[in-house]
């Protein structure tokens, strides 16, 4: 089946744009940059509550149900839909990072640190490498995280089917602790870099004493947990807060992962990389009656790049705002995110320049066993790279 407009969104124009960031905010409500400290929390304690729902609901399913029925479909429930709630208490703190939640910073590091220890997250740590990703969105050699490859020699087995079935498999369930533990898909640096240690590379000396911070509330989250392993025990721990943990290790990761890859989106080397351009290069995607517990992390990715002090409750109409002038630069994609997940990672395997592009922009490139097509054409023929080697569009 092919995908076309509206579903799979065309490439956006890369010459700098005649708008500018103040073209933009003038477009927007002033309200919409007005933040409600109690607004803020009436979600959080809402998020809180079906958090404490969920929970007391699953004390009951292993003496009530068969094993056959807790297991095949109880106990599935409920890990899906507290995972899906946890991913938005994780956007809300993530949100605290921005100084978004609260007008008052002690406010939005105190929700964002209790939030994010929480859910094993150094909130400092975090806070200040995703600060450096907004500020370098697209960028080649600066950008923090899911930076592709540059060479299509360091991802020969992409081309096949088992190995990214595997890839995908290890980045939705652990590709987060391996990015906050070894930097994995982040940007390269002199020497090893992790979120945990005060002197990594990442982090400026006046920031180690909030990485410090962050180790402790994750040192006190995780002994918490080691008590209540063992007064509960583990077969408890595992399946009332491991197996949701992971969940939402899941979400953070696709939802990222997809926001940044696209075979339709470029990449800025650093002589032609600017912070506009590079901040609209994200897609919004949809998930459905999710976007409502992800607090539209997903569906309003472009305006957050743009404006990311901007309360979640107020993205739409933002995102509605501005879509009239960015035109061509805004980007939305369609397609099912669990397809698209697929997709993108059955296309999308390193960037190189294009001989027909603008120099200084790469693009995303396919490689197959005897061929190598661009990822757009892949797209556009059904997402089948060896159809598209032939010229062949899917209809």
């Amino acid at each position: 089946m092919a995908f076309t407009e509206p579903q799979v969104c065309p490439r956006p124009p890369t010459e700098k744009p005649e708008f500018t960031i103040g073209t933009l905010r003038k477009a927007i409500p002033a309200h919409c940059f007005k933040r409600s400290t109690w607004r803020s929390f009436s979600y959080l304690i809402v998020d809180l509550v079906a958090v404490a729902a969920l929970y007391y609901s699953s004390t009951f399913i292993d003496s009530v149900a068969p094993t056959w029925l807790a297991y095949g479909a109880l106990w599935p429930l409920y890990w899906f839909w507290q995972g899906a709630v946890c991913t938005g208490i994780w956007v809300i703190a993530h949100e605290c990072g921005h100084g978004a939640f609260s007008d008052h910073s002690w406010v939005n590091d105190l929700v964002g640190y209790t939030l994010h220890s929480s859910l094993l997250v150094p909130y400092y740590s975090w806070k200040h490498s995703h600060r450096r990703h907004h500020s370098n969105t697209g960028s080649m050699a600066k950008d923090e995280v899911f930076i592709p490859s540059h060479d299509e020699a360091e991802v020969p087995l992409m081309r096949y089917t088992w190995y990214r079935a595997g890839f995908l498999a290890v980045q939705s369930l652990l590709g987060w602790p391996l990015y906050l533990l070894f930097n994995v898909s982040g940007r390269e640096y002199s020497r090893v870099a992790n979120h945990f240690d005060p002197t990594s590379p990442i982090f400026s000396k006046r920031e180690r004493p909030g990485i410090v911070l962050s180790d402790l509330g994750l040192a006190a989250v995780v002994y918490g947990l080691y008590r209540a392993g063992l007064a509960l025990g583990w077969p408890w721990l595992v399946k009332s807060y491991v197996v949701p943990y992971l969940i939402v290790n899941f979400w953070l990761v696709t939802i990222t992962f997809l926001q940044h890859t696209h075979p339709n989106l470029p990449h800025y080397e650093d002589e032609e990389w600017d912070w506009l351009r590079g901040a609209l290069a994200t897609v919004d995607r949809s998930y459905g009656i999710l976007d409502v517990f992800f607090h539209r992390i997903a569906d309003t990715h472009v305006a957050h790049h743009l404006f990311s002090q901007i309360p979640h409750y107020h993205a739409e109409e933002v995102t509605e705002a501005i879509k009239p002038i960015l035109g061509r630069y805004y980007s939305k994609d369609n397609r099912n995110v669990i397809q698209a997940l697929w997709q993108e990672v059955a296309v999308c395997h390193f960037v190189t320049k294009e001989p027909a592009a603008k120099p200084g922009v790469v693009w995303f490139q396919t490689s197959t066993k005897d061929h190598l097509v661009r990822a757009t054409d892949a797209a556009a023929a059904g997402f089948d790279a060896d159809m598209a080697a032939q010229g062949v569009k899917a209809e």
